[in-house]
């Protein structure tokens, strides 16, 4: 656990403390690249190759972005997946999201993608990676961005469909850090890639799960226990199992929450009503992300900003998110050191405002 450093902290509220979560240094640990994808650039690309999509204006494809469930999400997600076509595509989508998360303070972004959604489509995985790691390049030369890929397996799709995509994965092994598992949670628990996680752990890769977004407690014990994960993404339903709060605290194993989706998806009526502050007085290493943001209405900064406000939370607590997006980072301690102490001059400085 990272100690908060000796400041002010009531010099820290209102405005200030919302324009601070702004600029502030952070990590982004949980965000899917094709979940970026504006409904501009949706268009743009049908466009560019002769996609015909089932909406005709950016107006109706945000008016489609009424779910009721990550079922209903996940139908349009991969409907607007299928415009990717191209490594110029994965180029485009990258490095917008790029822009967008430089402005919001992120210095460091560990970010998915799903190999099987697109070679499912006859998309090569040189395209994908062509795309995404130049855009990654870019970043790093022109924006001072830190990036990583993690690429996931989709849950819906069987173990052994999991076990290939993780073969034609290896020749751009340089090129990714772990392994991801995503989609449909219900019905779809982690023991299902025992197999996958224990080759991917084989070869050295950082293993995450979304576990507990949806799905219950026993899905966050499966990706513990069975998977090995070193973070859970979501993990909000760990509330409902003390024992597991217990263990979480204990082990200090990461949950990548994601505020603004989980109301769109309707884990929670309202932002008030989510429990990120009460997984925060549990102990737990809590950061906030933005998991789909074009879909779901804000990038990082909407998400830290109006959660914090809706839960009342202090700028403690909100130093505390941030902090624990680096301490949750899969970063050498050099890094993490140098991010950490970029933070806490921000903080520092804001507190020393007149």
């Amino acid at each position: 656990m990272i100690a908060a450093p000796d400041l002010d902290w009531d010099r820290l509220g209102g405005e200030r403390l919302a324009d601070l979560l702004r600029r502030a240094p952070k990590a982004e640990l949980h965000l899917h690249i094709e979940g970026t994808l504006e409904p501009e650039l949706m268009l743009a690309l049908a466009r560019r190759h002769g996609v015909r999509l089932p909406w005709a204006s950016v107006e109706q494809v945000r008016a489609a972005y009424a779910f009721t469930s990550l079922q209903s999400f996940l139908d349009l997600y991969y409907a607007g997946a299928g415009v990717l076509r191209d490594a110029q595509d994965f180029y485009d989508l990258a490095w917008a999201y790029f822009k967008r998360a430089a402005a919001d303070g992120v210095v460091h972004a560990e970010c998915f993608f799903d190999p099987q959604t697109h070679t499912a489509r006859g998309v090569p995985l040189a395209a994908v990676f062509e795309g995404l790691v130049a855009a990654q390049r870019r970043a790093a030369a022109e924006l001072g961005l830190s990036v990583q890929w993690i690429p996931c397996i989709l849950r819906h799709l069987s173990e052994d469909e999991a076990l290939a995509t993780l073969q034609q994965l290896w020749p751009w092994r340089e090129h990714f850090i772990g392994l991801g598992l995503d989609s449909s949670e219900v019905g779809h628990p982690p023991a299902k890639f025992q197999r996958v996680f224990a080759r991917a752990r084989a070869e050295g890769l950082h293993c995450v799960a979304h576990a507990g977004e949806e799905g219950p407690p026993a899905y966050i014990w499966q990706a513990l226990d069975l998977l090995q994960v070193q973070r859970i993404d979501h993990g909000v339903q760990a509330v409902h199992d003390a024992a597991l709060l217990q263990r979480l605290a204990r082990e200090r194993v990461p949950l990548t929450v994601c505020p603004l989706s989980n109301v769109r998806l309707c884990v929670f009526a309202d932002l008030p009503s989510h429990n990120l502050g009460a997984l925060l007085q549990a102990g737990l290493c809590v950061t906030v992300n933005s998991d789909d943001p074009a879909y779901f209405g804000g990038y990082i900064a909407d998400n830290l900003v109006q959660t914090v406000q809706a839960l009342r939370l202090d700028a403690r607590a909100a130093w505390q998110l941030l902090a624990h997006s680096f301490e949750a980072a899969f970063l050498q301690e050099q890094q993490r050191a140098r991010y950490l102490a970029a933070l806490q001059q921000a903080f520092s400085a804001a507190a020393a405002q007149r």
